[in-house]
């Protein structure tokens, strides 16, 4: 069939309604040179044919559920419950838009009230939003919030070089034009933590760390969201929601706005994405707050129910006041950590983190132990850890793919003096079959 299923006459009909004579009229506008390319492109295939071919693509693919993965660094291959999908597939959610009418999305609004609900008790803080695009998002709205709270007097953002570095290219780009410098990240890749602290001035209006960091590393960011604070400037921290079930939350330590990757809460890996960026801060924050939150009230009978309590962006009130156009909340992402926070629970979340923890410090104790190999242990980690090699980290990762394994992350991708370094992350997933098949095939590597 026609992907544009209109007639001649349709065609002809609609031609003369707009008084033109033909379908190449409408593009006159365009240069002649340019407006009808003779484009080499293949015969057809019928619907039959295509499956196929689009299959026998696909089989090329070596996709986590088939082959072991040690690759992390911000998208994990964590078990996703069957309860999960089966309650984002439904119609009422799938199909469902923005709730606009209270009165008809009550069930998606619960949802989401839900959501933000979890998300602060596992962040430890007061109020959460609706959620973002991703991670990355998340955090490069919490910019746009310290400056805000900080009037837009203060012009300096400090970011830890250990922050995801994706997610400081995000911040990058999204403050171009806003007069802001964005520093603290130019050189190193450690988490110095003095450094950063001697940064902070007058001028400062947010100050981020991650905890974990992007190497896996744990370390208290309770110092500098002191030092942060005592400046007078906003305390971000950087986090991964699965570590929460074992780590303590970021807002027990008095941060000021909590932001993260949610994709690890019950997402599948899905080509890296659609994911979920969580955003949570203070409630004498919330006028400030991107996006949207929803509250719970009662109705004219006194039952319970759940509305848009706040939306500051554009598409709501004036533009000047907005503060984002964020268009989307991610509803079905955020459905989906709902779904798997309730089942999992707080001792099932528990349990996750406990796994990740030791089955990671198990892998690292037996690379550890290779000949060439070495594991970067100055600063206890979560379920990730840096490996230096005998080689670079591009061969190795081949050597593993021949091995029927998914290495782990290039470090050097980001930090070219790490050419011979490995990002290696484990789940609850990994059995130690497979991670006994990883030492044994990085053991086959040498200098």
């Amino acid at each position: 069939m026609s992907y544009l299923p209109h007639t001649k006459g349709d065609i002809a009909a609609m031609l003369e309604t707009i008084g033109v004579g033909s379908v190449e009229n409408l593009f006159e506008d365009v240069p002649e040179t340019h407006r009808f390319p003779d484009l080499d492109l293949p015969a057809g295939l019928s619907q039959m044919e295509a499956a196929r071919m689009m299959e026998r693509i696909a089989d090329r693919n070596a996709p986590a559920s088939k082959m072991p993965t040690f690759l992390g660094a911000g998208a994990y291959n964590h078990f996703v419950p069957a309860v999960v999908n089966h309650v984002i597939l439904r119609g009422e959610f799938m199909s469902s838009y923005t709730p606009y009418q209270p009165e008809v999305s009550q069930g998606t609004l619960q949802a989401i009230y839900e959501y933000q609900s979890m998300i602060a008790a596992l962040t430890g803080m007061e109020v959460a939003n609706a959620s973002h695009y991703d991670g990355a998002t998340s955090l490069a709205e919490a910019v746009n919030m310290a400056e805000s709270i900080t009037r837009g007097r203060r012009k300096k953002i400090v970011l830890s070089p250990a922050i995801h570095p994706q997610y400081r290219a995000v911040v990058r780009t999204y403050t171009q034009g806003m007069g802001l410098t964005v520093t603290g990240d130019e050189t190193g890749h450690t988490d110095d933590r003095a450094s950063l602290i001697a940064q902070i001035d007058d001028d400062t209006a947010m100050v981020a760390v991650a905890y974990p960091n992007f190497f896996g590393q744990i370390e208290s960011p309770a110092d500098v969201i002191a030092a942060a604070q005592r400046a007078g400037a906003v305390a971000c921290v950087v986090t991964e929601p699965v570590s929460l079930g074992l780590l303590k939350p970021p807002g027990w330590m008095g941060a000021d706005i909590v932001v993260g990757e949610g994709q690890g809460l019950g997402i599948s890996l899905s080509y890296g994405g659609p994911y979920l960026g969580f955003f949570a801060t203070r409630e004498k924050h919330v006028r400030k707050l991107a996006g949207r939150l929803v509250g719970e009230t009662v109705d004219v009978n006194g039952d319970p129910g759940y509305v848009l309590t706040l939306a500051t962006r554009e598409q709501h009130i004036r533009r000047e006041k907005a503060t984002s156009n964020i268009c989307t909340n991610q509803g079905l992402m955020a459905l989906a950590a709902s779904v798997y926070l309730s089942v999992m629970g707080k001792h099932g979340l528990r349990r996750v983190a406990e796994l990740c923890y030791h089955k990671a410090h198990y892998a690292a104790d037996q690379i550890d132990g290779l000949a060439g190999f070495s594991v970067d242990r100055s600063q206890p980690f979560f379920n990730e850890f840096a490996v230096t090699l005998p080689r670079p980290a591009a061969e190795v990762n081949t050597h593993l793919a021949d091995r029927g394994i998914i290495g782990g992350y290039d470090l050097s991708q980001d930090y070219p003096e790490r050419e011979n370094q490995m990002l290696i992350a484990v789940t609850e997933v990994n059995t130690r079959q497979e991670i006994d098949d990883l030492v044994s095939a990085l053991s086959e590597v040498s200098a």
